[in-house]
């Protein structure tokens, strides 16, 4: 059987040539298969209603952070381990010390402190936290992007609106919605996307694509006669990634343009890199860009591994929500930062924490989420299992969805013939506003 996700990670090896980028170009939304009239109709059919949001930045902690060393501290407690927290502008609510800047920006920010999963296998559980599903073999789920690009099309734009920056191998699949609404996968801003340009002559280059349209013609005939389409959604998708290819909005991709003053709040490593594209991203009119963070897997030595991931995401997340509120977009992004699980009480033998799927924190922002708020609590002493007012992971993406104005009740039927609905959690209603 196939995995739930099969896609290889994102990096040298899995470099983009012409034949993939045109691949890519079909399998990246909605906008990239439909006549600009049908993505239209499309459009004003599924236009959210009163919502405040329109897009949503996913910044998922890869490996399960530990709730203790970064959004849920209990300094002086027997599970802190040492590990100590600083305050922040709400009365009584503390973060780890290696977070100060998102401590300042808690006005912001709502913490929901009792997330439960019943998953502990991280490709499980990350398969649940994309997708707000446990794994089924009868079924792929679609993720988070991908139903929020189905639903929220934008005709205005000429790239993917469904992105995934650094992913790792699991980035987030369109499952029953079809391979279209994958994520477009890109590795580090600081290099480009690559195969953008003809690498032959340009004289070369159209008489290839005037060969090509003879071989289309010729398929086509017949194939079209009985449809109100004229183009098979091949020639849409290579006229689509032509477009990309020419496209002003591809430079989103390459943050080398930025100001120098602009790239260094988020710091100088591929996460702060990527933030700062998601950014632009959004800028642009993409609905969805997820940002990877590895190496939250702390078996071992976890106090000093947190120290060194609390360095990367401090100043990326914390440059990434002023950057918003900057360009006046914070209001109609969500913002979701978090790992798939999150880590033991108790540490093992090797000073390292072992998978917590029973109550770990995911932060929230933005889009129409209200900042300051902080859901549920665990217990200090370590001996409760289960977290004060639990919240499900499909509780979040209810949430995000009836923050776009997206009806997660709303049932698509599968290819299988079976309907399921968009989120069957409840939404956490003291987070909107």
């Amino acid at each position: 059987m196939r995995p739930p996700f099969d896609h290889a990670p994102c990096g040298t090896s899995d470099h983009l040539t012409r034949r993939t980028l045109l691949k890519a170009a079909g399998l990246a939304g909605i906008s990239w298969l439909t006549p600009l009239s049908q993505l239209l109709a499309v459009e004003a059919e599924r236009a959210p209603k009163n919502a405040p949001a329109k897009s949503v930045i996913l910044l998922w902690l890869a490996g399960g952070p530990s709730q203790l060393e970064t959004f849920d501290p209990h300094q002086g407690s027997k599970i802190a381990h040492g590990s100590t927290a600083i305050t922040t502008p709400l009365k009584g609510v503390k973060l780890a010390s290696g977070l100060p800047r998102v401590a300042e920006l808690m006005n912001d920010i709502s913490l929901v402190r009792s997330v439960v999963s019943k998953e502990g296998d991280h490709e499980r559980a990350f398969y649940n936290i994309k997708t707000g599903y446990r794994i089924n073999p009868t079924v792929v789920h679609a993720s988070m992007g991908s139903i929020i690009t189905h639903e929220l099309p934008n005709s205005a734009i000429e790239i993917p609106t469904h992105v995934s920056i650094i992913p790792n191998q699991w980035p987030a699949r369109g499952g029953y919605l079809g391979a279209q609404y994958d994520a477009f996968r890109v590795d580090d801003p600081r290099n480009s996307v690559p195969d953008l340009k003809p690498r032959v002559s340009d004289e070369r280059h159209q008489r290839r694509l005037a060969g090509l349209d003879i071989v289309e013609s010729q398929f086509a005939v017949g194939r079209l006669a009985n449809l109100e389409q004229k183009r098979t959604q091949h020639r849409t998708s290579i006229d689509r990634a032509l477009k990309m290819m020419s496209s002003d909005q591809i430079s989103a991709f390459d943050i080398s343009s930025a100001p120098e003053s602009e790239k260094k709040p988020y710091g100088d490593n591929r996460f702060g890199r990527a933030c700062l594209a998601a950014v632009r991203l959004i800028e642009t009119g993409v609905r969805c860009v997820e940002v990877t963070l590895n190496g939250w897997d702390t078996h071992a030595n976890n106090a000093e591994e947190h120290v060194k991931q609390n360095a990367i995401l401090d100043p990326a997340f914390s440059a990434l929500i002023k950057d918003l509120k900057r360009r006046n977009l914070l209001d109609s992004t969500v913002v979701l930062c978090g790992g798939e699980f999150g880590r033991t009480p108790k540490l093992n033998p090797v000073e390292g924490r072992d998978h917590w799927p029973h109550g770990f924190t995911i932060a929230m922002a933005g889009g129409g989420i209200k900042g300051g708020r902080v859901i549920g609590s665990t217990d200090p002493s370590g001996e409760k299992e289960e977290p004060e007012d639990p919240r499900a992971v499909e509780d979040l993406h209810a949430t995000v969805f009836r923050a776009l104005g997206i009806d997660h009740t709303r049932q698509f039927m599968t290819d299988v013939g079976r309907p399921l609905a968009f989120s069957q959690g409840k939404v956490i209603e003291e987070l909107l506003a």
